[in-house]
């Protein structure tokens, strides 16, 4: 997937050198699978091709870059490695979250290792309690994607309200060396980014280290070190786009891979029944068709987003319903083609091991069961703004 509106330069460098990434993930995605986590190698060529500065602000060395170059990236590694991709998009926009943080805990974060990976679990598994300067922190946290390589963490939690308010959720960022990373990660799908349990046990967090979550319409303290306009999108959108992105470069990689098997089959004068009956010429079509779709909304939406903040403006609640809208139905019909590509496919592609499409089939499936791509939530608030009606949703 490309967007010809990325200027050229250091971002466009970064999105060659990602390209060239692909045979070498392609080659290693099984060991991903059996060892349920990236190999080590993915990790240094990711971080040789420049691709964690592109959410990085300035100040840090990062190119603080369109965000649209961000996604590209993302699409073009799932297309060779779904889980490589997913933690790649993951840990970029983690890398984007701590910019709004306060310039005090940027400094932890980046000041001694400007290369620092943020890995998360963003539901709000705990309560904290109020303690002089911040909170005590204690709990346990699901799929944090990317856990093993990470060196700070972001976990959400709910934080007493003032004056008998409601607890608040807020993201509070801790060290690796204050967590404990426990492997539960078994799973049919997307076994590579090694999503594992985090643990808690009675930690102090510093309130410069904690940060409101999913509010749009607000400023953030990181502001004032980094102006540029890609600190300004807003959370709801970068996060989600950033789970929706790579499920359509994974669909990419199902639709490249079963036209290849077929073309090389017809070429060879062998095909198959079922290669040249008109209904399963047509589920291809149908299949890419939906795949174009679901890219073009993804960034176009996120391009019409930063337009206005470039301009200085602040995205209305209409737009921002509009990209989870189309977030949300993206990841539909990524899955639904993969779904199509491989009843055509037969039998034979639900065998063990039988190749790069099922390993898509399943980890789209995977991807789809993640809560900021459940379907009716996204759509909602699209629905409710058209209306004019109360928009509760917050991921928007």
């Amino acid at each position: 997937m490309e967007c010809d509106e990325i200027e050229q330069g250091p971002q466009r460098a970064v999105l060659e050198a990602v390209r060239d990434l692909a045979p070498g993930l392609r080659a290693r995605a099984e060991e991903s699978e059996r060892t349920c986590r990236l190999p080590k190698v993915s990790v240094k060529e990711l971080r040789e091709t420049g691709f964690f500065r592109l959410l990085t602000p300035r100040t840090y060395g990062g190119l603080a870059a369109d965000p649209r170059a961000h996604f590209t990236a993302v699409t073009s590694l799932a297309a060779a490695c779904g889980s490589t991709g997913w933690v790649a998009s993951v840990f970029g926009v983690h890398l984007w979250h701590v910019a709004l943080f306060d310039p005090r805990a940027q400094r932890e974060v980046w000041g001694d290792d400007p290369e620092a990976l943020v890995c998360s679990s963003y539901a709000p598994a705990a309560t904290t309690a109020e303690a002089p300067g911040g909170y005590t922190l204690s709990g346990r946290w699901s799929f944090s994607s990317g856990s093993g390589h990470a060196s700070w963490v972001l976990l959400g939690a709910l934080v007493p309200g003032g004056e008998g308010a409601s607890p608040g959720m807020r993201a509070l960022l801790l060290p690796r060396s204050d967590v404990r990373v426990e492997e539960h990660w078994e799973t049919v799908g997307l076994r590579g980014t090694g999503s594992n349990d985090i643990v808690v046990e009675e930690v102090f967090v510093p309130a410069h280290r904690t940060i409101e979550v999913g509010v749009s319409e607000r400023s953030f303290p990181g502001w004032e070190a980094n102006p540029e306009p890609l600190y300004r999108m807003p959370f709801p959108a970068m996060f989600t786009t950033a789970v929706a992105a790579p499920s359509v470069g994974i669909a990419e990689a199902a639709y490249r891979d079963h036209c290849d098997t077929l073309r090389g089959r017809i070429a060879a004068g062998r095909p198959r029944r079922g290669d040249l009956e008109t209904a399963g010429q047509l589920r291809i079509a149908r299949g890419a068709s939906d795949i174009d779709a679901s890219w073009r909304q993804l960034v176009g939406n996120i391009g019409e987003l930063y337009g206005c903040v470039v301009r200085g403006g602040v995205p209305s609640l209409a737009s921002r319903a509009r990209v989870r809208r189309d977030q949300v139905l993206a990841t539909v019909r990524a899955m639904e083609a993969v779904d199509l590509l491989m009843a055509h496919a037969g039998g034979n592609a639900m065998r063990t091991g039988s190749g790069p499409l099922q390993r898509a089939w399943r980890d789209i499936h995977t991807a789809r069961g993640h809560a900021a791509n459940d379907v009716e939530r996204g759509l909602l608030p699209s629905a409710q703004e058209s209306l004019g009606i109360e928009v509760r949703e917050t991921m928007v």
